[in-house]
């Protein structure tokens, strides 16, 4: 199968862009949708969520600035994509999903792939997973339609978050927020669009359209 050489200038940090080249993006992709695996857009996974478009997932792993010490949790394992971008440069990846079924499939797809720092959960993102932190970087891959404080809590300080925060639709901006003396310096990076942040108590919801994807510079 073909990968794609990066070509994103925004993109710099070498790290990231060599993470990119090694994860086989087709393993975690529908095989009905093999085809586009290894093209810059989102695809369906099921459970009415995508795969994230390269780009992004390069991106926010970018905005991280994950170093060989760092834990980082990550809200929203899906297919395990990102996750296995993380587990490239982090030393632990703690990864939470609400879905039971998506959880074990990128275990399974993780596992088969040779990943060992990787800790999995099916549970409720909004809540993080307090037992491990603090944890170095934070990123959440759905957009939550607040700041959801208890993954602000389990930020370290000096740690960093990275997460899509607006209601459904149009009206999300991605945002880096490091933690300084206890509060969130917040930065805006671009608007972008989401399947939505929900609860175990809840179902997720489709957005129509292309979704993880930026929507502007």
């Amino acid at each position: 199968m073909r990968k794609w050489p990066p070509r994103w200038i925004d993109i710099t940090d070498r790290d990231v862009l060599a993470a990119i080249e090694r994860v086989p993006r087709h393993r975690f992709v529908p095989a009905e949708f093999q085809d586009y695996a290894y093209e810059d857009r989102p695809l369906p996974i099921g459970h009415g969520q995508t795969i994230s478009q390269p780009y992004v997932v390069a991106l926010m792993t970018q905005l991280l600035e994950i170093t060989p010490d760092s834990k980082v949790l990550e809200i929203g394992t899906g297919c395990g994509y990102q996750t296995a971008i993380l587990a490239e440069l982090a030393k632990e990846v703690y990864t939470v999903e609400v879905i039971p079924e998506l959880s074990e499939r990128a275990k399974k797809t993780l596992t088969e792939l040779g990943y060992e720092n990787i800790h999995f959960r099916v549970g409720d993102g909004w809540e993080g997973w307090p037992e491990h932190a603090p944890y170095d970087g934070i990123i959440v891959t759905a957009a939550a339609a607040a700041w959801p404080e208890p993954l602000i809590e389990q930020l370290a300080e000096g740690g960093r978050m990275v997460i899509p925060v607006g209601p459904s639709g149009w009206d999300q901006m991605l945002w880096k927020a490091t933690k300084i003396g206890g509060a969130m310096v917040k930065e805006r990076i671009a608007p972008v669009r989401f399947v939505p942040l929900v609860s175990k108590e809840e179902q997720p919801r489709t957005i129509a359209g292309d979704q993880n994807s930026p929507l502007g510079p």
